[in-house]
C-alpha cells in the first residue's frame, strides 16, 4: 500500500488547539498537515523528480516520514533525504544542472542543496558517524508520494535508527545499533514512559532480549569501557572531555568514517 503525505488522519485522536503561547522554536504536533508554502513546495518537487528521473537511489526523511509512520505532522523547513555517500556527487551535479548551490557541510555525514531560502539536505549517516547509510536503507524503504511524487520513505527501523543519537540538550528527537544498543534501550523506555498503556507496541522478544543484555551488564560491569559522552553531545560533556581527560571516541570515529562525502568533479554554485 502506498502512503500519501497530503492524507489526513481519519483517527479519533483528540488534537488540541494550538498554543499561541508556545516557546519560541517550538515544534507542535498534530494529526492535521501544515500547509506548505506553494514555492516551497514547488521546489521539494522539482528535486524529487530530478532525482527520479536520474535514478539516484535515496529515501526521504525527516517529516514527511514521519508523518507517514505516524500520522504525526510537523512544520518542516526543509527536506530531508538519506542516500549513500557514493550516491552524493551524482545528486548534487543533478542539482546543481538545475541552478542549485551545492556544498559540503561536513564531509563524515551532510551535504546541502539551496536555492533561493529552500534547503535541502543530503543525509548520509549521524555526525558521530556511528551509524552509517548502506544500500540497505534504499532498499528497505517504504513506496509513498510527497508532494505529487511518487518515490519512498526510510523505513520505519531505520526512521528509528537515525534519531537514536539526536540528543541534544534543547531538542530529543528520541544489526543498525549494534554495539550501542543501550541507546535504542534508552529510546524504548522513554516512549514506555510517555505510552505506559501501549507497552506491547514493542514487541515483547526486543524486550527481553535488551533487558536481558542490559542486566547482564550490570551484573559484570566492564572497569575498561570507555567513556562514550561525546558521541550524545561533546558539548554536553566537553569537561569530561576537556578537563578531566576522559576518552573523546567521537573523533576516533569521525576518522574511520570511510568514503566520506565529495563534491562532484565541477564544482556547485
Amino acid at each position: 500500500m502506498t502512503a500519501t503525505a497530503s492524507q489526513k488522519s481519519t483517527s479519533k485522536r483528540l488534537v488540541p488547539e494550538p498554543n499561541s503561547k508556545a516557546p519560541e522554536g517550538a515544534t507542535l504536533t498534530s494529526s492535521i498537515p501544515a500547509p506548505i508554502p506553494e514555492k516551497q513546495e514547488g521546489l521539494y518537487r522539482e528535486v524529487l523528480r530530478v532525482l527520479e528521473e536520474k535514478r539516484v537511489p535515496y529515501a526521504v526523511a525527516g517529516a514527511f516520514a514521519l508523518q507517514q509512520h505516524t500520522g504525526i505532522c510537523r512544520d518542516t523547513k526543509d527536506l530531508d533525504l538519506f542516500l549513500t555517500s557514493e550516491h552524493v556527487p551524482g545528486a548534487l551535479a543533478h542539482l546543481r544542472e538545475q541552478g542549485f548551490e551545492c556544498e559540503i557541510r561536513d564531509p563524515v555525514w551532510l551535504a546541502k542543496a539551496h536555492r533561493d531560502d529552500f534547503f535541502v539536505d543530503l543525509i548520509t549517516g549521524m555526525s558521530n558517524a556511528v551509524i552509517i547509510v548502506d544500500d540497505s536503507w534504499i532498499q528497505r524503504a517504504y513506496p509513498a508520494t510527497i508532494v505529487g511524487i511518487q518515490t519512498r520513505v526510510l523505513a520505519p527501523e531505520e526512521l528509528l535508527a537515525s534519531k537514536l543519537f539526536v540528543t541534544r540538550r534543547e531538542r530529543f528527537d528520541g544489526e543498525l545499533v549494534g554495539e550501542h544498543w543501550e541507546i535504542l534501550l534508552w529510546a524504548l523506555v522513554l516512549f514506555r514512559y510517555v505510552y505506559p498503556a501501549h507497552t506491547d507496541y514493542v514487541p515483547s522478544f526486543l524486550w527481553h532480549d535488551l533487558l536481558s543484555r542490559f542486566k547482564s551488564q550490570l551484573a559484570h560491569p566492564d572497569p575498561k569501557a570507555r567513556f562514550r559522552g561525546s558521541l550524545i553531545d561533546e558539548n554536553m560533556f566537553s569537561i569530561d572531555l576537556n578537563e578531566w581527560g576522559l576518552d573523546n571516541i567521537l573523533e576516533e570515529y569521525r576518522a574511520l568514517r570511510q568514503p566520506k562525502i565529495a563534491l562532484p568533479e565541477t564544482r556547485c554554485g
